[in-house]
Formats: C-alpha cells, sequence, structure tokens
C-alpha cells in the first residue's frame, strides 16, 4: 500500500511539474512576441528579484493599474507560486482582456527562460 501512495505521489509530481514548465515555456512564448510581463506580487517581494522587463503590479491594485491598458493587449502575469497570478489571469479575463497567460511562479519562470 505504501508503495502504491508513494509512486501516485511521484507521478502527480511529474504530472505537475510538466504542466508547470508548459505554462512558462508558453508565457516565455507570448513575452517574446510583445507581451506584457507583469509581477503580481507585492513591491517588497518584486524589489527581492524579478524577471528582467518586468513590470510589477501587486494584485491588489489590478483593477487600477490595468484599466490604463488597451484590452487587446497580449499579457504575461506571474507571481511567487502561480495562484496570484493565476487570480489576476481570471480577473483580467472577466472584465475583457482576450489575451492573459499566467506564466507561473518566479523561480518556474527563471528555469525555463529561453536562452538568446
Amino acid at each position: 500500500m505504501k508503495i502504491k501512495v508513494g509512486l501516485c505521489a511521484l507521478l502527480a509530481m511529474f504530472s505537475f511539474n510538466s504542466w508547470s514548465s508548459e505554462r512558462s515555456e508558453q508565457a516565455w512564448e507570448q513575452v517574446e512576441q510583445g507581451a506584457l510581463l507583469i509581477d503580481v506580487r507585492t513591491p517588497g517581494e518584486f524589489d527581492q528579484g524579478h524577471l528582467d522587463g518586468a513590470t510589477n503590479y501587486p494584485l491588489n491594485t489590478v483593477d487600477k493599474t490595468f484599466a490604463k491598458i488597451d484590452k487587446d493587449t497580449p499579457i504575461v502575469v506571474y507571481c511567487r507560486s502561480g495562484a496570484r497570478s493565476g487570480k489576476a489571469m481570471s480577473y483580467l479575463k472577466q472584465v475583457g482582456f482576450k489575451e492573459v497567460y499566467n506564466g507561473g511562479g518566479l523561480v518556474e519562470m527563471q528555469s525555463t527562460k529561453p536562452t538568446p
């Protein structure tokens, strides 16, 4: 029984990692095509490290900060784990943004960043 549980946990971990890297790879494709790269973490988290070219719009300001952005603009959002960026993506799509992508977490995005 313990072996089955362990195998299931291992399989789930690999499936999650595969899905995670897939979403961040797709996000990088969008960034390379000109999408805005937005970090929705707090300013303190952003100051501790962020992706080159990213703009910091904390999740609690998304309703105000995106009001000035054209809803046809492609946008990639990321955070620490992918949860806040998922919320930001859902909100932005709900208010009419057409191309919003959740890149996931910072480390996830860093690990799949294409090399020039």
